[in-house]
């Protein structure tokens, strides 16, 4: 699950895009900042992401993702997730994919699940301080969630590459790898690389 982070110019996202995705097997991209860019461009990342079969997702804009022909929405962490999901879900319609951060509430998680969410996320808001604290609990929730529920789990906000594979082995469907457009392409490429080992269980040699 690549979360792709629009840094607010356009000079190069294209290459940067094109960089992320041919250094893992993705399923989806969030398009996070997005609606910085002009439409077309942003069409055009959309377009990217589903010519190669992956799900593209705009974070929280419904219109945003209407305007760009995206196939859904991840709908961040707030105080009312199950209102904001149905908000999503009237505004973008049945077929439409969208996926909704329930924080660390269980029963929040349970009510996203069962109003028809196409996944569930876990993750952790760049506020809280405590991150092992936070990443204990997230691994928790994330294997609570996979043995007993089949909606799709995905584990957001991923700090480490030492997280990263903890999640993978706690159940996680989907681990969400973040980057910026302004990073350099064989960065982001060497980044994607490392997560993608650790979530596979693979040791990549110092």
């Amino acid at each position: 699950y690549l979360t792709f982070d629009v840094a607010g110019t356009d000079a190069g996202v294209e290459d940067a895009l094109a960089a992320a995705l041919d250094a893992a097997d993705f399923k989806c991209v969030l398009f996070r900042g997005a609606g910085r860019l002009p439409a077309d461009l942003g069409q055009r990342l959309v377009s990217m992401a589903q010519q190669r079969g992956l799900a593209a997702l705009v974070a929280d804009d419904t219109t945003l993702a209407r305007a760009l022909n995206a196939d859904g929405v991840h709908l961040a962490w707030n105080t009312a997730p199950l209102e904001h999901y149905q908000g999503a879900r009237r505004a973008l319609g049945g077929e439409a994919m969208i996926g909704a951060d329930a924080g660390r509430s269980r029963h929040d998680a349970m009510e996203l699940g069962e109003a028809g969410a196409t996944y569930v996320a876990f993750g952790i808001p760049a506020h809280v301080a405590d991150r092992a604290t936070a990443e204990a609990r997230q691994r928790e929730l994330v294997a609570w969630w996979s043995e007993i529920f089949e909606v799709p789990v995905v584990a957001c906000d991923v700090d480490s590459e030492a997280q990263a594979g903890a999640l993978a082995t706690a159940g996680a469907d989907f681990v969400a790898v973040g980057i910026a457009s302004d990073m350099r392409p064989d960065a982001i490429a060497a980044d994607i690389r490392r997560f993608a080992a650790a979530i596979a269980g693979v040791e990549v040699p110092a």
